[in-house]
């Protein structure tokens, strides 16, 4: 019989063998639930930790079950899919993977950045279209990018790393982070600024905040209407933390002229979403982290980090970290946690 029972969702039958690598030596075994919450709560009773893939939800009743639960485990950035205040009430640590696939989605970032300025997908249409002659001279209505103000929404590591992208490209940049200390943005070459400062400066606001609910719909009407008509909207963090009729009324009134997105509030889209039909918007199935070593990188550090705590450690990245100075667990390395699902 295993020594610890490590509970996940799933249809059963994936292999985890990467996840084990560090979990095989403690006696753990990982059993999948492809049930809906009900059967999760059935089988967290007697678990020592739940892995979380994202869907369903891992909620407060689901925490709340499992009298021997240690550790909740997610193999991503974002931490929305966990009932994280419930955890936090019962002081369990729950972790993520908030450096894994941080150049990844730099990356994605900044082709969203170049891409829609420069009216990449117009132009490409244009060419296949026939329309060969209109596309110089729809670009000789915008500026060159050189010199330009990049706004950042949230200064967490992805953030920082587009800013070290962005440096070259002859950017002026800009960022408003209420946590992150103003000396981390100068070191950047970024200025700290207030939102409605940032949003008003701005040609291209890159967003970048959690999917916390302190950040939920954190832009709004009133802040797209406050941005420049000639200004770009681009946003690979996460779609809850904007008002999505908002923006797309932005787009369709011209308060903003036009968007680079990732990430939605509901997806897959919708057919119906008026951003399908846009010429100025482009949009990507949420892939920004996506590359070759995502899933063996991610699945790694699920556990290791599920492995340092069931041996009565620190986990190396925690989003609620109060609860680890309380827990018995040992503190073992100098690792920083900053603030956790942001970054």
């Amino acid at each position: 019989m295993a020594k610890f029972k490590i509970v996940t969702t799933g249809p059963g039958g994936t292999d985890h063998s990467l996840e084990m690598e560090a979990l095989a030596g403690l006696g753990a075994e990982i059993v999948e639930i492809p049930g809906d919450d009900g059967e999760l709560v059935k089988a967290v009773a007697d678990a020592d930790a739940i892995y979380a893939k994202g869907r369903p939800r891992i909620t407060a009743k689901v925490i709340e079950a499992g009298k021997k639960l240690k550790v909740v485990s997610l193999g991503s950035v974002g931490v929305d899919s966990v009932d994280v205040h419930a955890a936090t009430k019962l002081g369990i640590p729950v972790t993520n993977c908030p450096d894994t696939f941080i150049e990844e989605v730099a990356d994605h970032a900044m082709t969203l950045i170049l891409a829609i300025w420069r009216r990449l997908v117009v132009q490409d249409r244009m060419v296949r279209n026939g329309e060969w002659a209109k596309a110089r001279p729809m670009l000789y209505q915008f500026p060159r990018l050189m010199g330009q103000t990049l706004g950042f929404i949230s200064f967490g590591h992805v953030a920082r790393a587009v800013a070290k992208r962005a440096a070259p490209f002859g950017f002026q940049m800009l960022a408003y982070d209420p946590f992150i200390e103003e000396l981390v943005m100068s070191d950047h070459g970024v200025q700290p600024v207030g939102l409605d400062e940032l949003l008003e400066r701005s040609d291209i606001v890159s967003m970048h905040a959690p999917g916390t609910k302190d950040a939920h719909h954190l832009m709004k009407e009133q802040h797209f209407r406050k941005m420049k008509k000639t200004s770009l909207f681009v946003n690979t963090g996460r779609g809850s933390t904007v008002d999505e009729p908002a923006m797309i009324k932005a787009l369709q009134e011209g308060w903003i002229a036009g968007a680079g997105l990732d990430v939605l509030e509901t997806e897959p889209v919708g057919h119906n979403n008026p951003l399908i039909g846009m010429d100025n918007v482009i949009l990507t199935a949420h892939v920004a982290s996506a590359s070759d070593r995502f899933d063996k990188a991610r699945k790694r550090r699920v556990g290791a980090e599920l492995a340092l705590v069931l041996s009565g450690k620190w986990p190396r990245a925690c989003v609620n970290p109060a609860v680890l100075e309380k827990s018995r667990l040992e503190r073992w390395q100098p690792f920083s946690m900053e603030r956790g699902p942001g970054n």
